[in-house]
């Protein structure tokens, strides 16, 4: 029903910035809320930020807010995690999710891409 394909991940420095993208098809696209989250080795799976369908509303972990943006670009089927001052921390495999609401839980979403890794050194 819906896909989601993950780009931009890298090797980025600490205090750097990279811009991920989410591209979506499938029906229904932009009645989606989207969220990022990350694993990190040996971690859970944790929230980073979410957006609603309509991109006015936005909620961030504390662990990136100020550091992080979370936008979407419905024309284009997209949603993008800008990633600035970057940490060592940072490192993880970054998801893409849809769900109904855009909320922080795992079990929130529906569809998931297949990740795409950052990592951070320092």
């Amino acid at each position: 029903q819906v896909q989601l394909v993950e780009s931009g991940g890298g090797l980025v420095q600490a205090g750097g910035s990279l811009r991920l993208s989410c591209a979506a098809s499938g029906r229904t696209r932009s009645s989606y809320a989207m969220g990022w989250f990350r694993q990190a080795p040996g971690k859970e799976r944790d929230f980073v930020a979410t957006i609603s369908w309509n991109g006015r509303t936005t909620y961030y972990a504390d662990s990136v807010k100020g550091r992080f943006t979370i936008s979407r670009d419905n024309a284009k089927n997209t949603v993008y995690l800008q990633m600035n001052s970057l940490k060592p921390e940072d490192t993880a495999i970054y998801y893409c999710a849809a769900g109904f609401l855009a909320r922080v839980g795992v079990a929130d979403y529906d569809y998931w891409g297949q990740g795409t890794q950052v990592t951070v050194s320092s």
